[in-house]
C-alpha cells in the first residue's frame, strides 16, 4: 500500500484530567517561508496624530497611528522636605512632570535605606549563553485519511533546551521528555531526528520533498544534530548529545547552566524558551508556590508530578526551556500551563532535573549499554507529613515550609525495614557516602532515591521515642535498581 509522507499541521493538546493542564511543548507546526518587518517609517502627521506605514518582507504594508499628548505645563516645584530626627535631611521634591506637582519631600528617618532594582536584563543576557530550542521529527500515522489507508506524514514538534555539561567530546542538553516523545509516531515512539539551535544563531526546519515526492526536512547551517542519551517519563526530563565540535562551531562562547541550591515563593522567575515555535524569547514572573502536584497525560498514561508553580507567561513551544532566579541560576524546566488561566503555569524543580540527568549521566557513562536511561532503588517505604508549617528565617530574609516526616507503613523485607526503620520513627535525614541530608519534606525523600545508584552507601537518621538513632547503613547493589519509565 502506498505511503505519503505529509507536513502535520496540529497544535498539541494533551490536557490534564484534573487540572486541564496543557504540555507547553509539544506543539506540532508547519514551517512556511517567515514573513518579517522590513521597515516602519513615519508617513503623515495631521495635528496631535502621526501615521506610520509598516513594510514586510512579502511586499504587503500596514499602518497604525500614534496620538501624541499635548504638552504640560510645569509643574511648582515641591516644598523642601523637613529635618529627619537622627536621620539625613528630607530631600528636595522634584519639579512636577506634565502638569502635576511635586510631591514634598518625606522626612529623614534613622533606617537604612535600601535601592531595589528590578532590572534583570544582565541576567537574563548572561542566560542566553545557556539556552537553545529543539526540534523533533517524527513519521505518524496521518488520521486525516480514510480509515482503509495507512498514509503517514511527517510531524515536527518544538520546544526548548539549556545547555547542561560540555565535555570533550560530547554536549549535552536538557529538555523535556515529551518534547522528544510522540505516542503517535509509527515506530520509534522517541525521536531519531533531533536539531537543537542555540541563541543567536537560530533556525528552524524547512519543508522539502525529493524526487520521489517523499517530505523531508532541512535543518540549514545552524542546527546541531542531536542524539537522545536517556530520559524519563514519569519525570518528564530528557537528555540530548551533540558533539562538541559541531557546538563550537556554532558559537565557542557557549556555557552550561548553574543550578541553584534552593528557591523561595516570591523570587524571580524568568523562563527563555521558544513559544510557538517563534524563536526563543523570555518571559518573567515569580515563583508563586514552591512545590505542589499536577497531573498530566504524556504517553497515554496520566501522572503526578511535583512541580513548582509561576505566574510567568508559558506558551507551546517553551517546554524543556530553563526557568532562572534573579541570579541566573537555574531553579527549573519549565514544561505545563493552564490552558484557561496565562498565570497559572508550571515548571519541574531543580533537584529534580539535576538529580535526574545525574542519574542518566551515571548510567550512560558506566560502560552498561543495557542501562541506558533513569534507574533508582525502592525503598519500601511509605511516610507521612505530620505538623506542617511555615518558618520564617529573619536573617536570610526567606521562609520554608517544614514538617515531621513519619514513618507509616513498610514492606515486608523491603531495605528501609532491613536497615532498622520501623513504622511511626521521624526521619531526620538520610546520609549518603558520608554526608548527612537533612529532610525538611517528605518528598525530599524520593528526590535524594535519585542518587543511589550501583555502590552508593547510605542510612537514615531518624527519632524514636525521643531518642536519636541512625539506620544499618547500606550498599546499592545493581540487583536493588529497577528501570524507571
Amino acid at each position: 500500500m502506498k505511503r505519503k509522507k505529509l507536513w502535520s499541521v496540529a497544535l498539541s493538546i494533551c490536557l490534564s484530567l484534573t487540572l486541564l493542564l496543557g504540555l507547553s511543548g509539544c506543539e506540532l507546526f508547519e514551517q512556511t517561508p517567515s514573513v518579517y518587518v522590513l521597515s516602519i517609517e513615519k508617513t503623515a502627521t495631521e495635528g496631535l496624530v502621526d501615521t506610520y506605514t509598516v513594510y514586510y518582507s512579502d511586499g504587503t504594508t500596514g499602518t497604525f497611528e500614534i496620538t501624541n499628548g499635548a504638552d504640560g505645563k510645569d509643574g511648582k516645584d515641591g516644598a523642601d522636605g523637613k529635618d529627619g530626627v537622627n536621620g539625613k535631611d528630607g530631600a528636595d521634591g522634584k519639579d512636577g512632570v506634565n502638569g502635576k506637582d511635586g510631591a514634598d519631600g518625606k522626612d529623614g528617618t534613622s533606617e537604612t535605606i535600601v535601592e531595589v532594582n528590578s532590572d534583570n536584563s544582565k541576567t537574563i543576557n548572561a542566560c542566553l549563553q545557556s539556552v537553545g530550542k529543539v526540534f523533533s521529527a517524527f513519521t505518524e500515522y496521518d488520521e486525516s485519511t480514510t480509515e482503509d489507508t495507512e498514509d503517514t506524514k511527517l510531524a515536527v514538534y518544538t520546544g526548548a533546551c539549556v545547555v547542561y555539561r560540555i565535555d570533550d567530546e560530547y554536549t549535552y542538553f536538557i529538555t523535556n521528555y515529551h518534547v522528544v516523545h510522540s505516542e503517535d509516531a509509527v515506530e520509534n515512539k522517541i525521536s531519531d531526528t533531533v536539531y537543537c539551535y542555540l541563541y543567536g544563531s537560530e533556525g528552524a526546519p524547512k519543508k522539502l520533498q525529493d524526487d520521489e515526492g517523499n517530505t523531508y526536512c532541512d535543518y540549514g547551517e545552524y542546527g546541531i544534530a542531536c542524539t537522545y542519551v536517556g530520559g524519563a517519563v514519569e519525570y518528564d526530563i530528557a537528555l540530548l548529545q551533540a558533539k562538541t565540535e559541531d557546538v563550537l562551531k556554532i558559537n565557542e562562547n557557549v556555557k552550561p547552566v548553574s543550578f541553584a541550591e534552593n528557591y523561595y515563593v516570591g523570587q524571580t522567575a524568568i523562563t527563555i524558551g521558544n513559544p510557538n515555535g517563534k524563536g526563543i524569547s523570555v518571559t518573567e514572573g515569580i515563583v508563586c508556590v514552591d512545590s505542589e502536584y499536577i497531573s498530566l497525560d504524556i504517553d497515554g498514561t496520566t501522572r503526578s508530578y511535583r512541580s513548582i508553580r509561576i505566574d510567568t507567561a508559558l506558551y507551546p513551544g517553551n517546554s524543556g526551556g530553563g526557568l532562572f532566579n534573579g541570579d541566573g541560576q537555574l531553579i527549573g524546566i519549565s514544561n505545563a500551563g493552564n490552558v484557561t488561566d496565562q498565570n497559572i503555569n508550571f515548571a519541574i524543580p531543580v533537584e529534580i532535573v539535576k538529580g535526574v540527568a545525574e542519574n542518566i549521566m551515571e548510567h550512560y557513562l558506566d560502560g552498561d549499554s543495557s542501562t541506558n536511561g533513569v534507574y533508582k532503588i525502592t525503598l519500601g517505604l511509605k511516610v507521612a507529613a505530620k505538623n506542617s508549617k511555615y518558618v520564617y528565617d529573619t536573617e536570610s530574609g526567606y521562609g520554608s515550609i517544614t514538617e515531621k516526616i513519619v514513618v507509616d507503613t513498610l514492606t515486608d523485607g523491603g531495605i528501609a525495614q532491613t536497615i532498622g526503620l520501623s513504622e511511626g520513627d521521624e526521619v531526620k535525614a538520610i546520609v549518603i557516602d558520608g554526608v548527612s541530608y537533612l529532610l525538611n519534606r517528605y518528598f525530599e525523600i524520593g528526590n535524594y532515591v535519585l542518587a543511589l545508584t550501583e555502590g552508593v552507601s547510605f542510612c537514615f537518621e531518624y527519632e524514636r521515642n525521643g531518642e536519636k538513632k541512625t539506620t544499618s547503613e547500606y550498599t546499592v547493589s545493581l540487583s536493588d535498581l529497577h528501570f524507571v519509565n
